[in-house]
């Protein structure tokens, strides 16, 4: 361990005992205010960071790193549709995996307090750049401000110190030596026993296009901290997020004596993508993928023998059966549906609702009356450009606009269009590309529809025969299609226990009967779990224990105790 290393552990350790306390509790805590009013660095920083993200547009990315073929980059802004004008090296992949394993030897003898120290220092340096990475996080995936510096921000630093905490546990719970004695006869054998950790190997980190860091940063810190080398292969249309990541990762390690090449990153174009060869490649020891359910059910049947852990898409939804207040109800999910133009894992998309209606305070509400009313608070956020602009932000891929035309064509002539969608004014960007929600009104059984994810700004409200119906229609989305979370509006206990034994079994989280300010989808660090595992919508959680423990394995030896 160097010193430099053993420093920043001794600078860290109350934070990441902290966080595992919380972890263990799974209460609130963070480590990083929220709002960039509260940032340690003040106003300075913001406007540091801001003139970094502008002074880096239209120049090649600088990362001194092995394998340099060429250079490519062909991001464009969500906000301006403006290409960014930043190129990057794209690296021999085999040089890449050469340079790691090269690097992983002094990495791997190093104690685990040296490099959760080195983790936690990156941690740091990241909040202390997280202006600048906001910027580039909404200048590639639209998230609006406030959400690029939360959301792909502190949160996500967050959920890198939580798999931080959770690396810290699993590593401690292996002694370093031990001594053994039994009688054998009327002979005691003692036996002095030494456990080593060993680290898998090289892992390749798949970083999303609309949340790039919030997947990203747990899974670097997670294979960093247990002594795996990290190749990080960022979406080719949002780079400069991951890029920026990489360069702080290398500066750091490298001053704390380390080699850099620990992390390196790879690039690829659209048209010429790399993801199959990074992920069959005979070096790849762990791949984390997060991203569309199609690629990333190839990558968990091509990974092995690498170690897959995974998170794709989800058909999220809502059963609506009995209320107190209507109102509140609407506002929440008018609300989180537009929300980042539910370009998020966790958005809800099928509303189901019994065809004799919703039980409120007020009497009964029909299934169409409700659509109706959803519809109109949908409507009414996008209808003012001040207020839609930091709900909704803007649309990430060229492509989600088509997606809406055709979910509303097939929708008029299957069922009826409650909301129809169009371009929003953004109030500070002119061309930014934006569409508010589509909101279509169907019959169960048009799965073909919305039996799978639909990603952006499109939900259904799907009338059933009867509560029951609705739920079992419910579970069966998330079982079959894959849901990371579910909601629930019943003031029916018995009803409320059978939905949460339901999703369960479909290996869905549940949310039931909240409203107010909070997002229902917001996921807490050391506390919600995200994605169980248990259907197609990802096999990994963030974050437990089963999340790390497995990037590395046990060695021992044992010899006469003397």
């Amino acid at each position: 361990m160097t010193s430099a290393a053993l420093e920043l552990f001794d600078k860290h350790a109350a934070s990441l005992r902290a966080a595992g306390l919380a972890c263990r509790e799974r209460s609130y805590f963070t480590l990083f205010p929220e709002t960039p009013d509260r940032h340690r660095g003040g106003a300075a920083a913001s406007a540091a960071g801001i003139a970094a993200f502008h002074a880096q547009l239209g120049r090649a990315f600088e990362l001194d790193q092995p394998g340099a073929l060429d250079r490519i980059g062909g991001e464009i802004s969500p906000y301006t549709l403006e290409p960014l004008g930043i190129d990057y090296p794209r690296a021999d992949i085999d040089d890449l995996f050469a340079a790691a394993r090269s690097a992983m030897p002094a990495w791997a003898a190093a104690t685990q307090q040296a490099r959760l120290g080195v983790c936690m220092e990156i941690v740091d340096r990241l909040y202390e750049n997280v202006f600048e990475t906001a910027q580039a996080v909404m200048h590639t995936a639209g998230q609006s401000g406030p959400m690029s510096y939360a959301g792909s921000g502190t949160n996500a630093l967050d959920r890198g110190v939580e798999a931080l905490a959770y690396a810290q546990a699993a590593m401690s719970d292996v002694p370093a030596a031990a001594l053994w004695e039994r009688r054998f006869g009327s002979t005691t054998i003692r036996l002095r026993k030494r456990y080593q950790l060993v680290p898998r190997g090289v892992a390749v980190c798949f970083a999303c296009a609309t949340f790039p860091t919030w997947n990203a940063y747990p899974a670097m810190l997670a294979s960093l901290a247990t002594g795996n080398p990290v190749i990080v292969k960022p979406h080719p249309t949002a780079v400069l997020p991951m890029a920026l990541a990489v360069r702080t990762f290398r500066e750091v390690i490298a001053g704390a004596g380390f080699p850099p090449n620990l992390v390196t990153l790879c690039v690829d174009t659209v048209e010429a993508p790399i993801g199959k060869l990074l992920v069959k490649h005979p070096q790849t020891a762990i791949v984390d993928f997060t991203g569309s359910a199609r690629f990333g059910s190839w990558v968990e049947a091509n990974a092995y023998p690498a170690l897959c852990y995974s998170e794709t898409s989800g058909v999220n939804t809502v059963v609506v059966e009995s209320v107190d207040q209507l109102e509140p109800v609407i506002r929440s999910l008018a609300t989180t549906m537009s929300l980042f133009s539910a370009q998020m894992c966790t958005s809800p998309q099928n509303i189901y609702v019994p065809r004799d209606g919703i039980r409120h305070a007020g009497g009964r509400i029909g299934a169409d009356e409700f659509g109706a009313q959803l519809a109109q608070a949908m409507g009414s956020i996008a209808a003012d450009p001040q207020r839609a602009a930091p709900i909704m932000a803007a649309i990430q891929a060229a492509s989600t606009p088509a997606l809406i035309d055709q979910m509303a064509d097939a929708g008029s002539r299957r069922g009826r269009v409650l909301l129809a969608s169009s371009p929003y004014a953004h109030p500070e960007f002119a061309h930014a590309r934006t569409r508010t929600p589509l909101l279509v009104g169907i019959e169960a059984g048009a799965r073909d529809l919305y039996g799978e994810e639909r990603f952006g700004p499109i939900g259904f409200v799907i009338t059933t025969d009867d509560r029951n119906a609705a739920l079992a229609e419910a579970a069966a989305d998330a079982r079959a299609g894959g849901g990371i979370t579910a909601f629930l509006y019943s003031t029916d206990e018995p009803y409320t226990e059978r939905a949460i034994a339901a999703y369960s079994a479909a290996g869905a989280q549940l949310t039931c009967n909240l409203t107010g300010p909070m997002p229902l989808n917001f996921a807490a660090a050391y506390s919600d779990y995200h994605v169980t595992g248990l259907n197609p919508a990802g096999n990994a959680t963030l974050t437990d224990l089963a999340f790390v423990a497995s990037r590395f394995r046990i060695t021992q030896s044992r010899a006469p105790a003397t």
